[in-house]
């Protein structure tokens, strides 16, 4: 992203920030801050997956106006009856319910809009459907379980003309947009970036295989149908390598995309380890770490990434953008958003005055212990925080901007190209890891 000439002011900024987004959006808005639409003017919504991350974000749309829920597709009778159950509470009527996605899409009249959030090997069939069927999508990440399904998506929204939002949510955060535009562009906080760190840790109780009632079992021809061998298979796609990316696409992707849109470009290399350290008979890694090598204008930045599925230790997750001059540690979780002034950079007191930033107070500094030998420690930096803070569900930015959008009123923040130009680089770090070798990237690797 190019920094702007002249940096906004703060209130200009988030002014912007609201309009660019579609959704009213201000760093520290109140909870009942709702989109800026004609709740008369409703957008006809279908839901194609409804298991978790559908049910996250049907609860995100719940606080949006002008959405009327019309269909719920899922082959598991738990999960729709389950989705139906939930639009009747919200909405007072009753959607109609469907197994294929094929049958809805042929059936369903004066549909505006779908929500795909099944398993990621069936993201491109549905959403390439949903495309050509003169619909607009907004999609869960990964875009494909393969790069070239990912393709696929790009080809459809560009040959339909209809809008393809990909969930990476992030876009749509005021936190990192406001971080990005304003401190790390507008401001130059950082100085030159010259590190990247980012990590998500889980611990192991939260990575155990997903149970089930044997009373809800899908029959298994439809299993079959729709590629999944049985039900703990079904239960636990993201396993399997067929499937699914593993950890690295489920979790890392999030972050390895911050990397990339912060620094505007591509990385060059990434050169991964992997390992089978504590889920000995699943197929992908327990965990991750790869190391992403990019050029950018201002000069070379080596990004570090890891991923775990055996530990919380460690914060977390977050990513951080260090620099000559300051370090940005940035999440979706306030609690680990953190910022630092290098001890030898200008003094960012006119950022506070302005109200970019607030200082956090300075910690106690410990006493030497007796008989300490004098090292070269670097001076503790001083610390500071963002001036606000964002008070909805992490993907109902994300979500608003794509309605905005439908309607009109925006431009995407994620469509599927340019979340394939982000995305490109993950599909080749367990290749890495397998084969142990870095992989130095060619227009082949990363383009549609």
């Amino acid at each position: 992203m190019t920094p702007s000439p002249t940096p906004l002011n703060r209130r200009d900024f988030l002014s912007k920030t609201a309009a660019g987004i579609g959704a009213g959006l201000v760093l520290g808005a109140p909870r009942t801050a709702h989109a800026a639409t004609d709740a008369s003017d409703k957008i006809h919504v279908a839901l194609v997956g409804v298991g978790k991350q559908g049910r996250v974000l049907f609860e995100a749309m719940s606080n949006i106006p002008g959405l009327h829920f019309q269909a719920v597709c899922d082959i598991w009778d738990y999960n729709r009856q389950g989705g139906i159950a939930k639009v009747r509470a919200l909405q007072g009527h009753t959607p109609k319910g469907y197994s294929d996605i094929d049958e809805m899409l042929a059936t369903e009249k004066g549909l505006d809009a779908v929500i795909v959030a099944t398993p990621d090997f069936w993201h491109s069939p549905h959403t390439v459907k949903c495309l050509e069927a003169g619909l607009n999508v907004y999609c869960e990440k990964m875009m494909s379980n393969t790069i070239d399904g990912a393709r696929a998506m790009v080809h459809a929204m560009e040959k339909s003309g209809k809008l393809c939002q990909i969930g990476h949510q992030r876009r749509s955060n005021p936190r990192y947009r406001y971080v990005l535009d304003q401190l790390i562009n507008g401001n130059k906080i950082c100085g030159q970036i010259v590190n990247v760190n980012g990590q998500w840790n889980r611990a192991v109780n939260s990575s155990q295989d997903i149970g089930f009632n044997p009373k809800l079992t899908i029959k298994q021809d439809i299993l079959t149908k729709y590629g999944f061998k049985d039900m703990q298979q079904f239960m636990n796609w993201r396993t399997y390598r067929d499937l699914s990316g593993g950890p690295i696409s489920d979790l890392g992707a999030h972050q390895i995309d911050i990397f990339n849109w912060f620094l505007g470009v591509p990385p060059k290399s990434v050169f991964a380890s992997g390992g089978h350290d504590f889920f000995k008979k699943r197929e992908h890694f327990d965990n991750v770490m790869a190391i992403f090598d990019y050029d950018t204008p201002q000069g070379g930045v080596r990004a570090f990434y890891q991923v775990l599925t055996t530990t919380s230790a460690g914060g977390g997750y977050y990513e951080s953008f260090m620099g000559t001059q300051g370090n940005i540690r940035i999440s979706e979780q306030t609690a680990y958003t953190s910022i630092y002034r290098e001890d030898s950079a200008p003094s960012w007191d006119s950022l506070v005055s302005r109200g970019f930033l607030k200082k956090q107070a300075a910690p106690p500094k410990p006493e030497p212990a007796p008989g300490a030998i004098a090292s070269y420690e670097s001076a503790a930096p001083e610390g500071f925080e963002l001036p606000g803070d964002i008070s909805k569900p992490p993907h109902q930015p994300h979500l608003e901007n794509f309605f905005a959008a439908v309607r009109g009123q925006a431009t995407l923040n994620c469509n599927a190209r340019h979340a394939f130009e982000s995305e490109a680089p993950i599909y080749w770090v367990n290749p890495s890891a397998l084969s142990r070798l870095p992989i130095e990237f060619t227009a082949q690797h990363l383009t549609v």
